[in-house]
C-alpha cells in the first residue's frame, strides 16, 4: 500500500508539472523572447482585434490581444474568429526573419482554436 501511495504521488507530481508547462503564455512573454518559443507550440488567450482573409489565398489572418501585447495569428481554417471574439489559440511560433537579434514577422501558425 505504501509503495502504491508513493507511486501515485510521483505520478501526480509529474502530471502537474507537465500541465503547468502546457499552460497559456502571455503574448508579451512570447514577443520578448521569441527564440525561446521559436518552432514550439504555445497557447495564448485573448480578444481578437482584427481579422481578415483574401479570396483565393489559402490562409486567413487575425490579431489577438491579451492585454500585455498583440500578436498575429495565421490560420488555414476556412472560418476565422470575428472582431471582439474571446479565444484560446494553440499553435507554432514562427518568424519570417531574425536580423541583428530582432525578430521580424513573428506570428503563431494556428493548430487549434477554442472560443471562450
Amino acid at each position: 500500500m505504501k509503495k502504491l501511495l508513493v507511486t501515485l504521488t510521483l505520478a501526480a507530481a509529474v502530471f502537474t508539472g507537465a500541465c503547468a508547462s502546457m499552460g497559456s503564455r502571455s503574448i508579451s512573454e512570447v514577443k520578448t523572447n521569441p527564440g525561446k518559443f521559436a518552432d514550439k507550440t504555445v497557447t495564448v488567450e485573448g480578444v481578437v482585434t482584427t481579422s481578415f482573409g483574401i479570396p483565393l489565398v489559402p490562409f486567413k489572418v487575425y490579431r489577438i490581444s491579451d492585454g500585455t501585447d498583440e500578436m498575429l495569428v495565421i490560420s488555414n481554417n476556412s472560418r476565422i474568429p470575428g472582431k471582439n471574439a474571446r479565444v484560446r489559440v494553440s499553435g507554432e511560433v514562427e518568424e519570417v526573419a531574425l536580423i541583428g537579434g530582432r525578430s521580424f514577422g513573428l506570428h503563431i501558425r494556428e493548430k487549434s482554436i477554442k472560443f471562450l
